[in-house]
């Protein structure tokens, strides 16, 4: 019992403790919160600058989503508290932020609500499980040796695709592929993509080596 007081701060620090890597993570986070306000600014105004803004901070928060683990791994600063940081600003960034800048471009059918809570809740699920996993991945190494399903990172390339679409001037009613109804509700075909993205995510077979 006597050894019990001076064990906890040690315990305490080593989750509660900030490092220079987590920094780079936070900014990921802001990065994907200054998405989802654009994507606002943009659904009130009608600005394409502000919705151009909103896909521009996809890349910058994988820059610094990239930086992050670099930083940690060459400092040696990994820690309970940055795994997950890393994973909610990572669900932040790349996985609330594209369906919001989904919803903004004209994903408003029923059936698109559904498809991009679905891609949602697979990029929130996929980014579980790793936590849970990391460990016995990696194998004993620092970093795991590969990714079950695809990293949710890879969603920037559905902010490329909503860039493209407003370069075009395909948003709103001009939406790539157009419009089905099907049954009560309507869908956008586009909507597939985040359907598929999320899929691949929590793919258990799918094997993707880590560099």
């Amino acid at each position: 019992m006597t050894g019990l007081p001076d064990d906890r701060p040690k315990h305490f620090s080593m989750i509660r403790g900030f490092h220079l890597a987590d920094l780079f993570t936070l900014a990921n986070a802001a990065c994907g919160v200054a998405a989802v306000f654009c994507a606002m600014i943009y659904m009130g105004r009608q600005s394409l600058a502000h919705f151009f803004a909103a896909t521009a901070l996809a890349p910058a928060a994988l820059v610094f989503d990239v930086l992050d683990g670099r930083i940690a791994r060459r400092r040696h600063t990994h820690s309970a508290l940055g795994r997950e940081l890393d994973s909610l600003a990572d669900v932040i960034s790349f996985g609330v932020a594209p369906a919001a800048l989904g919803f903004a471009a004209g994903l408003r059918g029923g059936w698109d609500w559904v498809a991009l809570l679905y891609f949602v809740c697979c990029g929130v699920s996929r980014l579980a499980r790793y936590n849970v996993t990391a460990e016995m991945l990696s194998e004993g190494k620092d970093k795991v040796a590969y990714f079950e399903g695809t990293p949710i990172p890879t969603t920037v390339l559905l902010s490329g695709v909503l860039a493209l679409a407003a370069w075009q001037g395909r948003l709103g009613e001009n939406l790539y592929w157009g419009t089905w109804t099907l049954g009560p509700w309507d869908l956008h075909p586009l909507a597939l993509l985040f359907v598929l993205s999320g899929t691949l995510m929590i793919s258990k077979t799918l094997r993707i080596p880590k560099v």
